[in-house]
C-alpha cells in the first residue's frame, strides 16, 4: 500500500466562500428572528455576493471547486450509494473533493440560497420599511408574495442544512472521513495513488470578488440611483 501523504484539496477562495455562506446564513436567521431588519438586509447582500461567487467559482475556479469535477449522473451516484455502507475493498471510494451525494447537497444548497436571496430582493415588508431594493418594480401584492416565498424557502433550507449536517456526522463516525477539517485547512491525507488537483491563480478569485461586489452594491443602492 502506498504511504499516506497530505495533499491540497480545497483552495482558499472555495473555503472562504463556504464559511462565509455558513456564517451569513446564521446571521440572516438571527436578524430575522430578532427583527433587526437593517442588519438582515446587509447580511442578505453578503449572502447574495457569496452565492454568486460560489456559482462563478464553480466554472472558473480550481479543479475540486468546479461543478464539472464533482457533479455526476444518476448511474454514478446510485453506484456510489450502493457501496456507501460497504467495508474494505468493496467500500465506496473517497474521491478528492465532493462525492456524488455531496454534489447533490451542494447543488440543492446553492440553488435554494440563490432563490432565497432573489426572493428577498423583491420582498415587501408589511409596513414597507424593510422591503427589498427591487420591490419598487413589483406591485405590493406581488412583493408580499415574494416575502411569503422568502419565508417558505427558508424552511426548505433548514431541511437541507439538517440533512447536510447529518451527512457530515455519518461520514465522520461511520466512514471515518473528516470533512470539516479539510474545509478549514484545505488539505486531506490520502494513501491511494491519487493525482493532486490543479488550482487557478488567486487573482482570478480577487477579480471575480470585486466584480460581484460592485454588482451587489449597485443592486443594494439602486433606489438612490433611480
Amino acid at each position: 500500500m502506498p504511504a499516506a501523504r497530505r495533499i491540497r484539496v480545497w483552495d482558499l477562495p472555495t473555503r472562504i466562500a463556504h464559511w462565509s455562506i455558513v456564517s451569513l446564513f446564521a446571521v440572516c436567521w438571527w436578524t430575522a428572528k430578532s427583527d433587526h431588519m437593517q442588519w438582515h438586509r446587509l447580511a442578505g447582500y453578503g449572502m447574495l455576493a457569496a452565492v454568486w461567487f460560489r456559482l462563478a467559482w464553480g466554472f472558473w475556479g480550481g479543479e475540486t471547486a468546479r461543478f464539472g469535477h464533482f457533479v455526476r449522473g444518476p448511474g454514478t451516484t446510485l453506484q456510489y450509494v450502493r457501496k456507501l455502507f460497504a467495508r474494505g475493498d468493496d467500500a465506496a471510494p473517497a474521491p478528492i473533493g465532493h462525492n456524488p451525494l455531496g454534489a447533490l447537497s451542494i447543488l440543492a444548497m446553492v440553488g435554494l440560497l440563490l432563490t432565497q436571496t432573489t426572493f428577498g430582493l423583491f420582498a415587501v415588508n408589511v409596513d414597507g420599511f424593510a422591503s427589498g431594493p427591487l420591490s419598487r418594480w413589483v406591485s405590493y401584492s406581488a412583493g408580499r408574495r415574494f416575502a411569503h416565498w422568502h419565508g417558505a424557502n427558508f424552511n426548505l433550507l433548514l431541511v437541507v442544512v439538517a440533512i447536510h449536517l447529518t451527512a457530515i456526522g455519518f461520514y465522520r463516525w461511520v466512514r471515518k472521513e473528516r470533512l470539516i477539517p479539510a474545509m478549514i485547512h484545505g488539505h486531506k491525507t490520502v494513501s491511494a495513488p491519487i493525482q493532486e488537483p490543479y488550482f487557478v491563480p488567486l487573482w482570478r478569485a480577487i477579480a471575480l470578488a470585486i466584480g460581484i461586489g460592485l454588482c451587489v452594491a449597485l443592486i443594494a443602492n439602486i433606489r438612490s440611483l433611480a
